[in-house]
């Protein structure tokens, strides 16, 4: 089993070694995810729930009463 893994592990570091055009597409792909995950989460993705209250079991109240007023707003309909 062990084997397998570093025939493995060899296999791709090879195979990364020997490309060109490649580790360009990967540090640009590596670029991206980061400006996604890391700078426009801060501005699109606030955390809202820490704006309504710091306690825990209060945000499990506000969360489990905009569902049931949610669900309860499309059964309406």
């Amino acid at each position: 089993m062990k084997n397998t893994l570093v025939k493995i592990w060899r296999f791709y570091v090879d195979g990364f070694r020997s490309m060109t055009i490649g580790k360009t597409l990967w540090i640009l792909i590596f670029i991206k995810l980061f400006i996604m995950f890391c700078i426009l989460r801060v501005f699109f993705f606030p955390n809202f729930l820490n704006s309504v209250t710091d306690d825990d079991s209060q945000k499990d109240d506000y969360v489990s009463s905009q569902i049931i007023d949610r669900a309860e707003r499309i059964n309406d309909y």
